[in-house]
């Protein structure tokens, strides 16, 4: 047999890219630090959309609390890697959008008729006794966006919403209103699907109502099937989400069943999106912390279908494939100690009950500038992976860490830990192939970073 050694070479050349990019992990719950400012995303209660190649992000900036701040942009093509764009609305000096404000769920679609982005949002006042919804329209998916005022959908409160556009152009409402009333016992009308304008800018029809009491509501189609995903009435605490389906917006819906497992509180989240990933989708989720909400962080986890059923495994890492439309559980790891690496510059060795050694590395940084390097850190391939990187940090704010592999530094965030238990921030680095890579982790401007229990390195 004769071979093209021509198209064998790209052939393989093809299995080794996607090998390689496959060790880019998304790592549900973790620190996940943006490329380009060195801090945790804020983008809660998200929403995403898709332009060409790129996948956009918009959600809440949580910074310095619940209080409306801006609703912020970032851009990503591989979904692990993220780099923020920049804020489409912020804060005014009155109005909807001013201080002592809430401004929750942004989600944004795209107008073809009038070349539009159009973004809703949940708009109220700080004891949530308004329960409007927001409308704000751009040219582009990530610039500046202006507001168009707010409302009441048909008359009723709106508190969580979503967006749907349907394959042929229409767009829908996705809003409830159970919680108010049953907050302020005020009207009720339940979750709802109302129908947009033809510029997206307006209500003009209820297409399904339901009584149950369900928020957080996200719609995903496919194969002709709806997925309506929502969330029980919990407030910040999560629960056990749940999902109906239909042919037909306008119903019937099924019955609501949970996807994930029982008892797990959808593990510990609440659905805020449903993004398609090739035959697939991705739950997108919050793991929401009222107490500081700036630390709260993303779920984010493959959904599994079978017909119209609908299932979704916790994973401590997975790593998507967007060109292919696929996804794999995380690669094996190596697990180097802290205490095993080369401590010096005044970091020193910490009891750590919760530590996977029963030990930490702390005072990293501070002014004599204390450092843990790891040497000899072994891949299988020379690739570009995420690392990740199991600390403590007892602060009630971020701390940062200036992240040095292989000669290649970048700064890297690490948000409060509770009760002794290790938290996770994910690195993006290219490693080397075999036993030679170096990681040391310090920082450079003499503030202290995070206690370093160990890291977590793929290995193939």
């Amino acid at each position: 047999m004769l071979f093209n050694t021509s198209s064998l070479r790209a052939s393989l050349l093809l299995l080794a890219a996607t090998t390689a990019s496959a060790t880019l992990q998304i790592v549900p719950g973790a620190t996940w630090t943006a490329t380009n400012t060195g801090k945790h995303i804020q983008a809660h209660g998200a929403g995403a959309i898709k332009v060409g190649s790129t996948y956009y992000i918009i959600g809440e900036d949580k910074t310095d609390g619940s209080a409306f701040q801006n609703i912020n942009c970032y851009s990503s093509t591989n979904l692990v890697e993220w780099a923020y764009v920049g804020a489409l609305l912020s804060r005014t000096s009155s109005g909807d959008l001013g201080p002592s404000r809430v401004v929750e769920r942004p989600k944004v679609i795209y107008n073809d008729s009038t070349k539009k982005y159009v973004l809703y949002m949940h708009i109220d006042s700080s004891n949530y006794g308004e329960a409007k919804v927001g409308v704000a329209t751009g040219d582009s998916v990530c610039g500046s966006y202006t507001y168009q005022g707010s409302f009441q959908p048909l008359g009723f409160q709106s508190r969580d919403l979503g967006l749907f556009k349907d394959d042929d152009g229409s767009a829908y409402l996705l809003t409830e209103d159970e919680t108010s009333a049953k907050r302020l016992q005020q009207r009720a009308n339940g979750l709802r699907i109302d129908q947009l304008s033809s510029d997206y800018l307006s209500v003009t029809k209820s297409t399904y109502l339901w009584s149950d009491s369900i928020e957080a509501p996200a719609i995903l189609k496919r194969d002709g099937t709806y997925y309506m995903f929502g969330s029980k009435l919990t407030g910040w605490d999560p629960n056990d989400n749940v999902y109906s389906t239909a042919t037909s917006l306008s119903g019937p819906w099924s019955s609501w069943k949970t996807f994930a497992d029982s008892g797990s509180n959808t593990y510990s989240s609440q659905t805020n999106y449903i993004l398609p990933l090739g035959d697939g989708a991705i739950y997108m989720g919050d793991r929401w912390v009222s107490s500081n909400l700036m630390r709260s962080t993303y779920v984010w986890l493959p959904l599994t279908f079978s017909g119209t059923t609908v299932s979704m495994k916790n994973y401590v890492n997975w790593t998507p494939n967007v060109g292919a439309g696929t996804w794999a559980a995380g690669p094996s790891e190596t697990t180097p100690e802290a205490e095993a690496a080369t401590i010096a510059n005044g970091a020193k060795t910490l009891s750590c009950s919760g530590c996977s050694g029963g030990t930490s590395v702390g005072y990293i940084g501070g002014s004599s500038g204390g450092s843990v390097t790891f040497s000899g850190v072994s891949s299988s391939a020379a690739t570009k992976s995420s690392i990740r990187i199991k600390y403590l940090n007892g602060d009630s704010t971020q701390r940062f860490a200036t992240v040095t592999v292989n000669g290649a530094s970048q700064k890297v965030a690490f948000l409060p830990t509770a009760g002794g238990t290790p938290g996770s921030s994910v690195l993006n680095v290219d490693l080397k192939s075999g036993a030679t890579n170096t990681v040391v982790i310090t920082t450079t401007d003499g503030t202290y970073g995070p206690d370093i229990d160990r890291i977590m390195v793929p290995n193939n």
